[in-house]
Parts: structure tokens; C-alpha cells; sequence
């Protein structure tokens, strides 16, 4: 297996771990009855899986070993509304770095459809930290009106689709 490839079986876990991360975020939400909230997460868990599915069909495609790595515990208790949407952000953040340093692996390592796969999460990722910026933003201002921020993703977050178009597949299909 190429260090391409190894290195993509190891950023698989950090999506699934990401995914868990989400999940305890949606459950402390909706532990504090904040559906909106925890919708949100919950879709992004849904979103992280599917990134880490992706890459695990890109892999079988390629004719690659796949490792489905264990994740670590992901945090369920926090200090307030505000820590795990900061949480959140440092996540995204981490993911950006990892997907960056994933591409110049691939070029380094002349691996040209591994970086072209790739480009299409460095986009999903500006996004990712412009969206999970915004929302840090509106919940620092809102930390003690929790319902102005339930009315802000009421607004924002009408009919997403988890998956963009133009998406490469996820092994088993995309959520």
C-alpha cells in the first residue's frame, strides 16, 4: 500500500471520528432541548460519514487495502451552549489541514487522481469552516437567548441536501 494510501485509510478515521464528535454535539443539544441545534449536528454526522465512505469507495475503486480505523471518545460534556460549536470550528479547522496535507501527499507521490479526488473536499471544507464560523458567531451573540439561535438555523438551514452534487460516491451510498 502507498503512503497515499495509508494516509487516506488514516484520514478515514478522522471522518468517522468527526462523525462521533457531531453525534455527542447533537445529543448534548438535544439533551437541552434544542432541536434545531441538534439537527443541525446530527446532519453533520450524517456528513462526515459519508466523506469517510467516500474515501473508502475511492480506495476499493483504486484497487487499495481498506482499514476501517477505531476512533477515539469524542467529548459529551461542555461548559456552556457556546464550547461545542467552538469545538465544532477547531474541528473543521484540523479536518482543512489534514485534507490539505492529504493533497500535497497525493502530488508529492504523483498520485494525480488521488489529488483531483481530493479537491472536491478542500472545497466542502472552506465551506464547512465559513458556515461553522458563522454559526460560532451567532451563537456567542445569542449564548443567552438560545431561541435566537434556534430561529437562526430555522432560517438558514431550510431543506439542505447532506450530500452536494457533484460529490464523488460513498461505498454503500450516501445517507
Amino acid at each position: 500500500m502507498s503512503t497515499f494510501s495509508d494516509a487516506l485509510n488514516r484520514q478515514i478515521g478522522y471522518e468517522f471520528g468527526a462523525s462521533q464528535q457531531y453525534i455527542a454535539i447533537a445529543v448534548y443539544y438535544d439533551d437541552q432541548t434544542l432541536p434545531r441545534l441538534a439537527a443541525h449536528f446530527y446532519r453533520q454526522a450524517v456528513e462526515e460519514r459519508n466523506h469517510a465512505m467516500m474515501m473508502v469507495q475511492y480506495l476499493l475503486d483504486a484497487d487499495e487495502q481498506v482499514d476501517v480505523p477505531g476512533v477515539e471518545t469524542p467529548q459529551t460534556v461542555f461548559a456552556d451552549v457556546v464550547a461545542p460549536v467552538a469545538l465544532a470550528l477547531g474541528q473543521e479547522k484540523r479536518v482543512t489541514a489534514q485534507i490539505a496535507d492529504l493533497v500535497r501527499l497525493a502530488r508529492d507521490e504523483g498520485e494525480l487522481v488521488g489529488e483531483q479526488f481530493l479537491l472536491w473536499f478542500l472545497q466542502e471544507q472552506r465551506e464547512e469552516v465559513s458556515s461553522m464560523t458563522a454559526l460560532l458567531q451567532v451563537v456567542e451573540r445569542s449564548r443567552n437567548d438560545v431561541m435566537a439561535i434556534e430561529d437562526y438555523l430555522a432560517r438558514e438551514s431550510g431543506g439542505e441536501n447532506p450530500l452536494e452534487a457533484g460529490a464523488p460516491p460513498a461505498a454503500g451510498g450516501a445517507l
